[in-house]
């Protein structure tokens, strides 16, 4: 899971389970305040009602009470109290209509009314159960105001409803006494019964008006209910029911109450139209608390809503700002990181490698932050340092390396241009001898190839191929030079399609590389086949050619190879391919010059390696210059070539160059040369009749030496009866600046006084040291 997934998450669950509580918290206060406006509408509704309903069924019982006893005047009495509790309960019926609501008890036991009537019409049963038929319906009213208006789910509300349902109890109380009374009648007797319900009924409203309603009555209803006690009325209630207690006559039926509870009624209809006022008062103060505590809750809920909705608008915005804040240092690192591992680690390493200095403010610096991004951004920083110091040390190890090598090329070199020299001198000793001098060409085209060898060693060493000339060179030339350098140059076929010429200081890198790809190229193809090099002037510069009849490469074979001439690879790499370092050599010197080398298919099937040297390296070619041909290519094209049947067939490369056979013709008279024909180059001669490698004063050439006729492996020169001089070599003019030490002073040569045996040991040494040379390159070619 991503970090910006995991910040998000640390955002939305903290949110959600917030706006989850406030939701909770809203809908219970809403459902709490809808609560309490229902209760004071259905109050406001049903209560008005509910109440004339109780306080006409007590009227009704107490009518009915003096009814049984046979009271005066208490059938019509009965009749209006009647009328009024139908008309009550009428109004009752029609707006207690909520199924929600406990009115359903109250209205079955009125469904009852008619029945208890009658029973007290015809006097049925006794009075008691009748009268308790109406006690029924008047607690069950009760029971709803207890139920439906007493507002428990708020204690506040609970607090001022409980004076209001205590109020009913407490009238209900004082209605029954009126109620046994009345059923006293006449006689002013009472049974036990109603004398125990007489007393209970008093003791029951008089705790509830000092335990309970008293004690929570506000100042104002307080004012109100003590100037109600301290009436005449609710004096003399007091004094009747002390009466009825303290001065009643047992008899045999029950008890006779005293003469003087007559008063009771006109007391109990003035005091108890004042307790309904009060009942009243405290009814609407609980309705009243009931609006403004339903319009608080809603407030509060507003409150709520509004301060939750800021709050979480505030974390989101705090987690917005902190994720986008950690995200975008985290990018930043990223990119940092990205920048440093794929920018300026490989230019450090790269100017390393180079041999430059690095500038530490390329570099990540520790910071030394104290967070978490912090800490990793410094670490990277050290690790950054470690790898570079790494680098650093690496670098060091290959300029060390690239020395030490410098130097065994070095020395080498010189053991090279020794040998050169020697050569040199062994064909100017024993060039009357064809056989041996083509032998000792083979052994110099094989010197050459080892200073190639050394010089490449010092290419891949950090150094550089330096240049000699001083004059521009023609491509055709150039090419030829480049040609002189392979041993099996026989095979090579020149095509030079524009004439234009080389800047002086790159022929030697120009014609190294191009050497090395035609040697790879001779190598790598079969030996019969020709290996064509050929160069035009194309848009970019001049484009050099080499094509090959090798075997097929794959493209991922290609793309390996390609790689290999555009990236300078560690030590590691060379010495794991010591036997193929031509590419390597090749990728440097085409760095230097800043030239592409390409390596692909070619139609035929082979290799085609295509060269685009840049226009900046090539200048214009003067028709009037002579054509210049190095020392070593003129050699290779004045060397006659051997015979068709005597070449060796087993050798993998010819030991000569191969030229066209002319057709054999009948050898003509020797005549003498003409003085009109044009001379040769001035090449100055040995004693022997060849050119000498060395350079001398011009002087007169000598006389011809005819071809000896015991030579067969080669072919008589028809043109002229003596063969033409060989240029001399000039020493160290093709070897890099390294290799260019103080030759060790040569010995003067003395007349030679070893004996034959000694001499023939000496050849063989050198024919043993030249043998085990070609089979180490033997082993290298594939």
């Amino acid at each position: 899971m991503r970090l910006r997934t995991l910040l998000i998450w640390l955002a939305v669950v903290p949110t959600v389970a917030m706006g989850t509580q406030v939701a909770v918290t809203a809908e219970r206060l809403l459902a709490q305040s809808e609560k309490l406006r229902s209760d004071v509408a259905a109050a406001e509704q049903v209560g008005a009602p509910l109440y004339t309903l109780m306080v006409d069924m007590q009227a009704e019982r107490t009518a009915t009470a003096a009814r049984w006893t046979g009271t005066d005047g208490s059938e019509g009495e009965l009749r209006v109290r009647r009328q009024a509790t139908d008309s009550a309960a009428a109004e009752f019926r029609r707006l207690a209509v909520d199924p929600s609501r406990s009115f359903a008890e109250v209205t079955r036991q009125l469904e009852k009314l008619a029945e208890y009537r009658q029973r007290a019409d015809t006097r049925s049963g006794a009075a008691d159960s009748t009268l308790a038929y109406y006690s029924e319906v008047i607690g069950k009213v009760i029971q709803v105001y207890q139920q439906e208006f007493s507002h428990a789910e708020d204690a506040e509300l609970a607090q001022a409803s409980r004076p209001v349902v205590s109020m009913l109890q407490a009238t209900e109380m004082v209605a029954r006494e009126d109620t046994v009374l009345a059923l006293a009648g006449p006689s002013g007797e009472l049974t036990f019964v109603g004398y125990d319900q007489f007393v209970s009924a008093l003791g029951a409203q008089r705790y509830l008006h000092e335990a309970l309603i008293v004690p929570h009555l506000t100042d104002r209803d307080q004012r109100f209910y003590e100037r109600v006690v301290g009436s005449s009325d609710w004096q003399t209630k007091t004094r009747i029911e002390s009466a009825v207690l303290s001065g009643h006559k047992d008899i045999v039926s029950g008890i006779r109450l005293p003469a003087d509870v007559g008063g009771w009624s006109s007391a109990h209809a003035n005091f108890s139209v004042q307790m309904t006022t009060l009942n009243i008062d405290l009814a609407r103060s609980v309705l009243a608390r009931g609006e403004a505590k339903a319009a608080e809750l809603q407030t509060e809920v507003a409150w709520l809503i509004g301060g939750s909705a800021g709050g979480l608008l505030a974390v989101v915005v705090v987690v917005v700002f902190t994720t986008r804040s950690v995200l975008r240092r985290l990018h930043d690192l990223h990119v940092r990181t990205v920048t440093v591992a794929e920018e300026t680690l490989p230019d450090v390493v790269a100017r390393l490698r180079r041999g430059q200095t690095v500038d530490p403010e390329a570099l990540p610096a520790v910071s030394g932050d104290r967070d978490e991004v912090g800490r990793i951004s410094d670490a990277f920083a050290r690790a950054v340092a470690v790898s570079v110091d790494g680098h650093r040390e690496l670098a060091a190890e290959r300029h060390g390396f690239g020395l030490f090598a410098s130097g065994i090329a070095s020395r080498t070199g010189n053991l090279v241009s020794r040998q050169l020299s020697l050569t040199e001198d062994l064909q100017d000793t024993f060039g009357h001898d064809e056989a041996l001098l083509a032998e000792l060409m083979r052994a110099d085209q094989l010197t050459v190839g080892m200073r190639r060898q050394i010089e490449n060693l010092l290419i891949l060493a950090g150094g550089e191929v330096p240049d000699p000339h001083t004059e521009p060179m023609r491509v055709a030339d150039l090419l030829r030079e480049a040609a002189a350098e392979v041993e099996d140059f026989r095979r090579i076929e020149r095509q030079a399609l524009d004439e234009t010429s080389v800047e002086p200081s790159a022929i030697s890198q120009i014609s190294h590389l191009l050497a090395e790809l035609l040697d790879n190229a001779t190598r790598f193809s079969p030996p019969k086949s020709k290996v064509v090099i050929r160069a035009e002037l194309v848009t970019d510069g001049l484009s050099v050619e080499i094509e090959d009849r090798g075997p097929r490469v794959t493209p991922e074979r290609y793309e390996e190879m390609n790689g290999r001439l555009h990236e300078a690879p560690p030590y590691s790499v060379l010495a794991q391919n010591a036997h193929r370092l031509g590419l390597f050599v090749v990728g440097h010197l085409a760095d230097q010059l800043r030239a592409t080398v390409t390596l692909r298919r070619s139609v035929y099937g082979g290799t085609s390696a295509v060269v685009i040297l840049p226009r900046q390296l090539l200048v214009a070619t003067d028709e009037r210059a002579p054509r210049e041909i190095e020392p070593q290519a003129r050699v290779l094209e004045l060397l006659p070539a051997p015979s068709r049947a005597t070449a060796p067939a087993a050798a993998p490369v010819p030991s000569l160059p191969a030229v066209r056979e002319p057709e054999p013709a009948p050898e003509p008279a020797p005549e003498p040369v003409p003085e009109t024909v044009p001379e040769p180059e001035p090449v100055v001669h040995t004693s022997a009749g060849l050119p000498s490698r060395r350079t001398k004063a011009p002087a007169a050439a000598p006389a011809a030496v005819p071809v000896p006729a015991a030579a067969p492996a080669l072919v008589p020169v028809p043109a002229l009866a003596v063969r033409p001089a060989l240029p001399e070599r000039v020493p160290q003019t093709h070897i890099a600046e390294q290799l260019r030490e103080p030759r060790a002073q040569e010995t003067v040569v003395r007349p030679d006084t070893a004996t034959p045996e000694e001499v023939a040991d000496a050849w063989a040494d050198y024919e043993q040291g030249t043998q085990t040379v070609e089979e180490e390159l033997r082993r290298d070619q594939p």
